[in-house]
């Protein structure tokens, strides 16, 4: 299968000011360095995105210069879940005005709709842009599964094209993806070599704002028929991954982290979230050289 929204995806961060705007010359670095080292696509608005804390206006104001930064080089996925299924459509609306090539859409959340509720909420969106859905299977944050009986039934539209897996559930996953043509993104780095191998399409990385040429290798690897190299890089980014992504912290406060020391934009936190404290950062520094080799 070739990949229809790229390989390697970062789920990149939302630059802000000291003061806490949006910054939007440090998106279009930053998005322009991630192209650069290995990104064929890029994730906005998406968890990683601090999405709950941007308005609607920020989010198409970022599509809009993240497009101009990065021209054709990589594909734009814009995040657009909301427990509302009318502000969702709004926002994909305005995803696909300002540029955006396919919408990242969540279960809504907070309210646990059943099953047969989920359904319709994604075919609603889907009728309100032309743009292919990537379906985001987080239960984790949504409180909701997408059930495999649910993605079995939304494969058959034509614009449900993708999902991405943050499930943990790698049997359903391969159910799927057996039955269905669904493109399938690992959402959970260490997932990343685990679901490519049996069948994905790529990964979506919180782990590639930081070391996005690495993340890369690992996939170039295994395209390259040295699965032996492929698992070592995987391995080598555990430490990294676990750092980042199970140390308690969500992926945002971690990945700010690592950015700021890296002289790369990131910017502060918005409320709830807070700045990982001295001790994780210097941490997640000494992991992320050891990985690198820089230090």
């Amino acid at each position: 299968m070739t990949p229809p929204l790229g390989r390697t995806l970062c789920a990149m961060i939302t630059p802000f000011t000291p003061a806490g705007a949006l910054d939007l010359d440090g998106a279009q670095h930053l998005a322009d360095h991630l192209v650069a080292q290995g990104c064929d696509g890029l994730v906005l608005s998406g968890t990683t995105g601090e999405s709950p804390t941007t308005t609607d206006a920020e989010k198409s104001s970022l599509v809009e210069a993240v497009r101009e930064a990065v021209g054709t080089r990589a594909t734009i996925v814009a995040g657009v879940g909301t427990p509302d299924t009318a502000h969702t459509a709004e926002l994909a609306r305005g995803a696909e005005k300002a540029g955006a090539d396919a919408l990242l859409v969540t279960a809504p959340y907070y309210s646990r709709p059943p099953q047969d509720a989920v359904e319709a909420h994604f075919l609603d969106v889907a009728k309100a842009t032309a743009l292919p859905l990537v379906l985001y299977d987080i239960p984790s944050r949504t409180g909701v599964r997408i059930a495999p009986d649910t993605l079995l039934r939304l494969a058959e539209h034509p614009r449900v094209r993708a999902v991405k897996d943050c499930s943990y559930d790698f049997l359903a996953a391969q159910r799927v993806m057996s039955r269905t043509g669904l493109a399938y993104y690992a959402g959970c780095d260490e997932h990343n070599l685990a679901l490519y191998a049996v069948g994905a399409a790529g990964c979506v990385s919180t782990v590639a704002n930081v070391v996005p040429a690495h993340i890369r290798a690992v996939l170039d690897a295994f395209d390259a028929g040295d699965t032996a190299r492929a698992a070592h890089l995987q391995q080598r980014a555990t430490p990294l991954i676990e750092a980042m992504t199970a140390n308690g912290l969500p992926g945002a406060v971690t990945a700010k982290a690592l950015l700021t020391a890296l002289n790369l934009p990131a910017g502060p936190l918005r409320p709830p979230l807070r700045p990982a404290g001295r001790h994780t950062a210097d941490g997640l520094r000494a992991v992320h050289e050891d990985l690198t080799g820089t230090g």
